[in-house]
């Protein structure tokens, strides 16, 4: 089973600076039509929506930040690279995703409880609010399509805050529409709604991010072919312990292995040696792989 799709580092923070400026610079389109819309179409809602989308501008930057940090090359002072600089970012968007979601959560409350006149919109915020809605699950899928590619945690997070927007605007949408056809409570309700789902968002991408920081192993359906790959060499009689852990968006990977009490130190090390490149070339998250081999018998055998 192929689990990976090997993206070099360079052609990751191409992907990554090349998806991050389109954001950037669609987000400020966004964030100048919405706040204008909002003004002239008399939409309190469009024009919090107009701030939402700003932020976006600010997530985006700290994504991209955080890819081109993580990228650097390995040095005296981190000798395993800087990989987790990416998961730092995560969190960070996370945080951004909470904020923005606990924010329209507080005003949905808010206009709630206190039941404030919300003044009738104008057919603009409408106009703006299903423009809006369309771009922003439009960014969601592109930037969701690169964060795969490059498996990268923290532009996954900020796919999602893309999506955060876009319903951000379905619920200015349904407010907007609402307070045109005299319902004015539908827009802090749909608003407080959709801050629970993005509030949920956040919770799952800094989830992932503190796994990365952790050293969480990988799944067991990886740990298993792992297994099943090892036992493809004809010398290696069994697995004794595997560990993984990982580590940014790749994996360390610690084994001990059995083999021939009889072998001599050179077959037994070229055996490791062919196990270790194999696994390595058939499992390219792996970032290094430590082997240990065992006169066979003698291991802890799982």
């Amino acid at each position: 089973m192929d689990h990976d799709i090997h993206v070099s580092t360079k052609e990751k923070l191409e992907i990554a600076n090349r998806v991050s400026i389109i954001g950037i610079v669609v987000n400020v389109l966004l964030t100048i039509f919405k706040l204008i819309a909002g003004i002239v179409g008399r939409s309190g809602a469009m024009v919090s929506d107009a701030i939402h989308s700003s932020s976006d501008v600010l997530a985006t930057l700290v994504v991209m930040v955080g890819i081109n940090l993580s990228g650097k090359d390995s040095d005296s002072e981190h000798p395993y690279g800087h990989d987790r600089i990416e998961s730092i970012a995560a969190i960070i968007l996370a945080g951004i995703l909470f904020f923005t979601g606990a924010m329209i959560g507080y005003n949905a409350i808010r206009q709630l409880i206190t039941g404030e006149a919300i003044e009738t919109p104008g057919m603009l915020a409408v106009v703006a609010a299903i423009v809006s809605i369309v771009v922003k699950e439009a960014m969601y899928w592109y930037t969701r399509a690169a964060a795969k590619k490059i498996d990268s945690a923290a532009m996954m997070g900020d796919a999602w805050h893309h999506r955060s927007d876009a319903l951000s605007s379905i619920g200015s949408l349904v407010g907007i529409v609402g307070a045109r056809l005299g319902f004015a409570f539908m827009d802090p309700l749909a608003a407080g709604i959709i801050s629970l789902l993005i509030i949920k968002v956040a919770f799952e991408v800094a989830k992932d991010a503190v796994d990365n920081m952790l050293d969480t192993s990988v799944d067991d359906e990886i740990e298993e072919d792992l297994r099943k790959a090892v036992m493809e060499y004809p010398k290696v009689k069994g697995v004794d312990d595997l560990k993984t852990r990982r580590f940014g968006n790749g994996y360390y990977l610690d084994l001990e292995i059995a083999m021939d009490g009889d072998l001599t130190l050179k077959e037994s090390h070229d055996a490791a040696e062919a196990v270790h490149a194999g696994l390595e070339r058939r499992f390219p998250k792996i970032k290094h792989c430590m082997i240990h081999v065992n006169p066979e018998g003698e291991g802890k055998t799982e």
